[in-house]
C-alpha cells in the first residue's frame, strides 16, 4: 500500500506499506536508493511487523522534492513519517539513511535501530572524491545506458535490489548529492553524528562492513565502544562490503530480526 505524506515544508514524500499486523519498523534508505531498496526486507518482515519505507528528498520518486538536503531536514521527515504512522516505531538505515535513523534513535517516537554501516563521520575534503564523482560519471549517461550499467554492474545483487535501484535513480540528478555535501558543510567537518552516540538512549545494532569497504573507520568504532554505552551491539561482517544488507540478505535480516524481536 503507498501513500502520501506531507513534510513539515509543505513538500511530500511516498510512504509504501507492507504487513497488517505486529510493531511498526521504519526503513531509511542510502544514497541514490528509494523506498523500493527494503522490498526484500519489508517481504520477508512482514508476517511479524508492519513495514514502512519512504523516499528521501531527491530520491526516486521525491527526486523533485524541493527543500534542504541537511541532516536536520532529514530528521525532520523522519519525524513527518513517524507522525502519520501514529505510533512507536523501530527504525532501520543504510548508509545515509542510517544516519538518520541514528539521528532518529534519540526521538521519543523510537524504539529500536539497526543501522546498516551507517556514514557517523565524513572526514574534511573527500566528498567530491568519494561519493560525488561516481555519480556525475553514472548521471552524465543517458537513462537507457544507465540502466544497461547498473544491471551489468549490479549482477550479482538480487533482482529486487536492482529494480530498487534503477527506481531510485530513474529521475535523480547528481546535484542532490552535491548538495547534501555543501549544504551539511562535509568539506569543513560538518558531518559527524558520533557526539550523538555518546550514552545513547535507545537500544541500537550497528551492522559494520569490512574495514576496506566500510563508511566507518577503525577510529569511529574505537570511539563507539569507548563512549556510546550498553545499548550500542556492533556486529562486524568482515567479509562484506558497504551493501551488506543486500550481499549478505540472510545474515542480516536474521540479526536484524532478532534484535528486533527481543
Amino acid at each position: 500500500m503507498e501513500q502520501k505524506v506531507a513534510l513539515n515544508d509543505g513538500a511530500f514524500t511516498t510512504l509504501q506499506s507492507w504487513g497488517a499486523a505486529g510493531p511498526a519498523v521504519v526503513c531509511v534508505h542510502g544514497i541514490t536508493s528509494s523506498r523500493r531498496s527494503w522490498e526484500r526486507t519489508a517481504l520477508a518482515l512482514e508476517r511479524s511487523f508492519r513495514v514502512f519505507a519512504y523516499d528521501q528528498r531527491g530520491h526516486g520518486d521525491s527526486s523533485d522534492v524541493p527543500g534542504p538536503m541537511t541532516l536536520a531536514q532529514s530528521l525532520e521527515d523522519l519525524r513527518a513519517v513517524a507522525n502519520a504512522i501514529g505510533e512507536p516505531v523501530n527504525l532501520i538505515g543504510h548508509s545515509w539513511g542510517g544516519a538518520v535513523a541514528v539521528l532518529g534513535g534519540r526521538e521519543r517516537f523510537a524504539m529500536r535501530v539497526v543501522a546498516v554501516d551507517p556514514m557517523l563521520y565524513v572526514p574534511a575534503g573527500i566528498w567530491r572524491k568519494e561519493y560525488l564523482d561516481d555519480v556525475e560519471r553514472d548521471f552524465a549517461l543517458s537513462p537507457a545506458a544507465l540502466e544497461a550499467d547498473l544491471r551489468e554492474r549490479l549482477s550479482s545483487w538480487h533482482e529486487l535490489d536492482v529494480e530498487g535501484k534503477l527506481h531510485a535513480v530513474k529521475r535523480m540528478r547528481a546535484q542532490t548529492i552535491a548538495r547534501l555535501g555543501s549544504e551539511n558543510r562535509v568539506d569543513e567537518g560538518g558531518w559527524d553524528l558520533r557526539p550523538s552516540l555518546v550514552d545513547y538512549p535507545t537500544r541500537i545494532l550497528m551492522l559494520a562492513a569490512a574495514p576496506a569497504e566500510s563508511v566507518m573507520s577503525e577510529e569511529d568504532l574505537a570511539f563507539l565502544r569507548a563512549q556510546a554505552g550498553p545499548n550500542v551491539t556492533i556486529v562486524p561482517f568482515d567479509d562484506q562490503g558497504h551493501n551488506l544488507h543486500r550481499t549478505a540478505f540472510e545474515r542480516y535480516l536474521a540479526h536484524a530480526k532478532a534484535f528486533l524481536e527481543v
